[in-house]
Parts: C-alpha cells; sequence; structure tokens
C-alpha cells in the first residue's frame, strides 16, 4: 500500500508538471494566429495517435474491455478531454495563464460535491470551511475591488473548465469498468479530438492555424515544434500519467496534489511569456490551495475509492452522525 502511495504521488507530481506547460505554449500559439479550437485538436489528437500502439498492446486478449468500457471513454473524452481543455484554452485567450488555471482548479470543489451526493461522504466542518476560503480567494482572483482588469467571458470559460476537470479527476478514479488507466487515456483522447473535429466542420469551433514561427522565451521557434511539446508533453505525459495516479490516489488526494500544477504553470508562464498576475490576484490564489488543503485535512480513508465498500474496522471509525 506505501509503494502503491509513493508511485501514486510521483505520477501526480510528474502529471501536474506536464499539464502546467499546456497554457504557455498555448498562449505562444494563440499569439502566433492559431485559435484556440486548432491548438487544443492538435495538442489532444498528437496524444491519441502517441498512445495508441501501448494501449492496444495492453488489450492484448482483453477486447471485451471496450465493450464494456466505451461509454466511460466516450464521456471522458467528452467532459474531460474536449470540453476541460477548449474551455480552458478559450480563457488562456483572454485572461492570463495563472487566473485561469486558478478558476479552473475550483473544480475540486465539485470533486467534494460529487461524492457527497453521488457516495454520500457528507463534507464535515473543515470542508465547508476550505470551501469558503476557497470562494473568498475566487472573489479576490477576480479582483472586484478594481486593481487589476479581468474579462469576465475568459472567467465564464475558467469555470466551464472547472466542471471538465472534476469530471477528469472523478472519472480517473473509478475502476468499475476494467479499463487500465493507459486505455482509458487513450480512448478518451481519440473521442475528444473526434468530438473537436466534428465540431470544426460544422463551424461550431474555428479551426485557424498559421505557419508563423511562436515566441516563447524571447526566442522563435517553428510551429511544429511547439505543436509537436504540446501534444507529447502536455497530453499524452499528462493525461497518462495523471490517470496512473488517480487509480492509486483516488480522485480527492489526485486532485490536491494536482494543485502543484498551478505552481507549475506559474513557473512555465513566467519563463516561457514573462507573464505574472498581480499581487492581489496572488493572495486569491493563496487563498485557493489553502481552502483546498482544509478540505483535504476532512478526508477520510474511505474517499480514496468511495465506491468500495467500508471495511468494519473504518465503520466502527466512523464520527457518530456520519
Amino acid at each position: 500500500m506505501r509503494s502503491r502511495m509513493l508511485i501514486g504521488l510521483a505520477l501526480a507530481v510528474i502529471s501536474a508538471a506536464t499539464f502546467g506547460t499546456s497554457g504557455s505554449l498555448a498562449k505562444g500559439l494563440l499569439d502566433a494566429g492559431w485559435s484556440p479550437g486548432a491548438a487544443v485538436t492538435w495538442r489532444v489528437g498528437i496524444g491519441a495517435a502517441v498512445l495508441l500502439l501501448p494501449a492496444l498492446l495492453m488489450l492484448r486478449g482483453r477486447w471485451h474491455l471496450l465493450r464494456t468500457g466505451w461509454p466511460s471513454m466516450a464521456l471522458f473524452g467528452l467532459l474531460a478531454v474536449a470540453g476541460c481543455q477548449l474551455a480552458y484554452f478559450l480563457a488562456v485567450e483572454r485572461i492570463s495563464v495563472a487566473v485561469a488555471l486558478l478558476l479552473e482548479y475550483l473544480g475540486i470543489i465539485l470533486v467534494v460535491g460529487w461524492l457527497w451526493w453521488r457516495h454520500g461522504l457528507r463534507p464535515r466542518p473543515l470542508t465547508v470551511l476550505g470551501a469558503a476560503v476557497a470562494v473568498a480567494g475566487l472573489v479576490f482572483v477576480l479582483d472586484v475591488f478594481g486593481v487589476a482588469e479581468i474579462d469576465m467571458i475568459g472567467v465564464l470559460w475558467g469555470l466551464i473548465a472547472a466542471v471538465g476537470m472534476a469530471a477528469y479527476y472523478v472519472m480517473s478514479a473509478d475502476e468499475t469498468t476494467g479499463l487500465p488507466p493507459l486505455v482509458l487515456a487513450t480512448g478518451g483522447l481519440t473521442v475528444g479530438t473526434l468530438i473537436l473535429l466534428l465540431a470544426g466542420l460544422v463551424g461550431v469551433v474555428p479551426m485557424t492555424r498559421t505557419t508563423a514561427d511562436v515566441v516563447l522565451g524571447g526566442n522563435s521557434l517553428p510551429w511544429w515544434s511547439v505543436i509537436l511539446i504540446l501534444g507529447v508533453v502536455a497530453a499524452t505525459l499528462a493525461y497518462a500519467t495523471g490517470v496512473a495516479a488517480t487509480r492509486r490516489l483516488g480522485s480527492k488526494l489526485a486532485s490536491f496534489v494536482g494543485l502543484t500544477e498551478v505552481l507549475f504553470s506559474f513557473i512555465w508562464a513566467w519563463v516561457l511569456l514573462g507573464q505574472m498576475p498581480a499581487w492581489v490576484q496572488l493572495f486569491g490564489g493563496a487563498l485557493i490551495l489553502a481552502g483546498v488543503v482544509l478540505v483535504k485535512l476532512d478526508e477520510r480513508p474511505s474517499e480514496v475509492h468511495p465506491e468500495e465498500p467500508l471495511t468494519q474496522d473504518e465503520i466502527r471509525s466512523q464520527p457518530a452522525g456520519v
């Protein structure tokens, strides 16, 4: 159990570090003339292509898992891949990478709500306090006091991305389908790519791209190199390690460790874009992080995999009235 936890933590940090590159890389592409739809489609498409062969090899002899698990892969692709990433890129188009990411990570509060509604894991006072602190942090991130300008459409996209992020953690932790983590990630990326391509074909999502160089870190890079990094690092590696980590840690703990993506995103945005949020927004971000830490401190052992029944020892250890 200890080794499973340590491996899960290591995978979660790797996933956070690689996910953290996506906003800065996408921002460079958007500034070069790419549309959010084109950038996210190339990202998830490359990720799906790279993972396809390993996933097929892993499924060898167990093809029945595709018949029983395709609804989960389809929903994962719709919400956790296409919906979440497109909304995040649309947010990055209008607001800073850091603010967009902080809004997206309010999805952790939605994870807590889902566990309460679906599995009866009622939040205790510490969780309620954490949620309140996180909402207070959101007030400062949105800068209602007027120190920094905020595009409210960008904020809306950031909140939609939060719904997709909550779906990512909840569905990644679900082992009832029997799908290996790599297969779920590959299926989700494939479905997400198809959804985005279809949306582009019917004109719902603009698919504008250019061959102009992309400026990152003060250097001009060819567009294909940035797209390749975005697909291999921010999609292939990020999703594969993220789903594997969540299977080991559970949705709540994995989402907590995933908060390190905020720190990695700050670093990448500073290094690649020279972009830093206002001090009042940094304070709001600190409140959001503090609120989620309070939520995590309230976690029960049974919340790692809530679909599994409690043991007699766990039942006896529950506080009265829970």
